[in-house]
Order: structure tokens, then sequence, then C-alpha cells
């Protein structure tokens, strides 16, 4: 089983326009919701491949039910959520038909009390002993602990499950001084962490910072890796236009199970890039375009660097 936790669930909204303008009324030509926030997205994607997966985070309010009863209808995915008295909140995708970009709305997430952390830290404890490896996945909500991840990171150490780390701001620089296995930042979270805007420079110093590997999400660049077997660069095939949500949380996929099937890093590289570009196509967050994946995944381009 492969464990993610994601502390500020939400519910993804898709608005599609036929062109989105400012100070304008638009008429919606399609609305698709789904279970969101980023390890949510990953676990959907991991049970879409066929992983067993579990959830855990908080969720509440009506939209955390309405997110408890759509996860509650997909194979493969156990539902470990811990209630909170605050409500979920809502991400809205708007997609400009025309010109293929997509605006995107976050609120905020509810306020968590000590006692519903206390309870989360006590859940993520037990389930630990039965993941093959952890993700820890998006933002800190409210009352989470400014140095959550690293905690989080140093229970998964000492329980042996090796950890993924996707987060930015202090958030991740406190993480990647706990020594997660693997970040993945864009190009912007690697920058602020570092201070330098070269990426290969600075995967390299979020290395020595104490990230174990380092693999940074350079959009429809594709992604650059750091690690300890080598430096690479993998691309897509061609620029992939579309919505992009959901589309970094498909790269830690890839990334994810790789790590699980102990895949060469070329291999983890191009099923990540691949599985990217294939959210992007998608016609809704977090889903992605299975005949695309298949056809994308034997055209990336994975060079050494």
């Amino acid at each position: 089983m492969i464990l993610t936790v994601t502390l500020n669930t939400a519910l993804d909204l898709t608005y599609r326009v036929r062109s989105l303008r400012p100070h304008a009324s638009h008429r919606v030509s399609e609305v698709v919701e789904r279970p969101g926030g980023k390890g949510v997205n990953v676990a959907r994607v991991l049970a879409a491949l066929g992983r067993e997966v579990t959830v855990t985070g908080f969720a509440g309010g009506g939209t955390g039910r309405l997110i408890r009863e759509q996860l509650a209808g997909l194979p493969g995915l156990a539902d470990a959520l811990v209630p909170v008295s605050g409500a979920t909140r809502r991400t809205i995708a708007i997609v400009d038909e025309v010109s293929g970009d997509t605006t995107q709305l976050n609120e905020p997430g509810p306020h968590i009390a000590p006692a519903e952390w206390g309870t989360f830290l006590d859940r993520y404890e037990e389930l630990l002993p039965s993941a093959s490896a952890v993700a820890l996945c998006g933002s800190l909500p409210p009352g989470v602990p400014v140095g959550a991840y690293a905690n989080l990171i140093r229970t998964a150490r000492t329980a042996g499950v090796p950890v993924l780390l996707d987060t930015s701001g202090e958030a991740l620089r406190r993480g990647v001084a706990a020594r997660p296995d693997l970040i993945k930042p864009n190009a912007d979270e690697l920058a602020e962490l570092t201070g330098s805007h070269e990426p290969l420079r600075a995967t390299q110093d979020a290395r020595r910072r104490g990230a174990h590997a380092v693999v940074a999400s350079l959009g429809p660049e594709g992604l650059l890796a750091a690690t300890p077997e080598g430096r690479w660069r993998a691309t897509p095939p061609t620029r992939v236009h579309g919505n992009p949500t959901g589309a970094g949380d498909s790269a830690v996929v890839g990334l994810l199970s790789g790590l699980v099937e102990q895949l060469p890093w070329p291999d983890r590289l191009a099923r990540a890039v691949a599985l990217s570009a294939a959210t992007v196509r998608a016609a809704a967050a977090g889903e992605f375009d299975c005949a695309a994946y298949e056809k994308l995944l034997a055209r990336v381009s994975v060079t050494a660097v």
C-alpha cells in the first residue's frame, strides 16, 4: 500500500468557458467536480493505475462529505481522512477553450485545532507499518505547525518507509532538513529554497541541504533530476496544451511508483513526464488521458546532464 498525506484537501471544480474575459459575464459550457488537493490527486491516479493506496489528511463540513462520498467509489483507494470541525476548501479551475489556458482560484483551508492535529498524528503512525512509501503533498492549513512535514518525515524514516515531499516555502525548507528520500519542487519553489535560479545548481544545493534526491519540475520543459546515481533531464516529445491542474501531482505518481518498483531513474522520469503531460490533456483536474499516456511514454526523451 502507498500512503498519501493531504493536510489541505479540496473539492476541485473545473469550469469550461468559450473565452475568459475580465469584467465580463460568462456562460459555462461544462462543470466537473472531483476530490482534490495534491495528495488526493496523487492517490486517484495511483488507483487508476491499479495501485493500492490509502488517503489520509483532513476533511470537514459539506465539502469534506462530498469528497469522502466520491472517494468511496474508487477501486483500490482507502479513505483514512480525519474529520475536522472546519469546512474543507474548494479550488476552481476556469479553462479558456480558445487559448487552452487555465485560471486557478484556491480557497483557504479550515483551521485545524490542536486536538485534531493530534488525532491525525495517531492515524499516521497507525498507517505507516503497512505502507511501502508515503507522499507528503501540498500546503499546510491554518493551525498546523510549520514544521509538520519535517516531523512526519522523521516518523516515516524511523518506521523505515521512504518519503516523497512535495510542498513549498517554509514547510519545504524545514522538511528538506529532515532528509526526505525525494523532493519534487517546481522551478520557483526550488529557487526560493536555494536562492539559485539556475535549476541544475539549485537541485544540487537542495541535495546538500538534506534531500536524498531532487526532481525539479520545469513546466512544459519537463523534469530535471539530481540523484546519488546521476543527473538527468526528461522532456516531453511535444508541448502540451490544456488544463495543468494536477499535472505535477501525476509526475509525483510516476516518481513514487517508480521508487516502489525500484525502477532505474530514467524510467521513473519518463513515466513521470508522460503522466504529467497526459494529465494536462485530460478534461478535468486530477484526471489523466490513458491513451495519451501510453503514446507519450515511449517518446519521452531522458538524457544525462
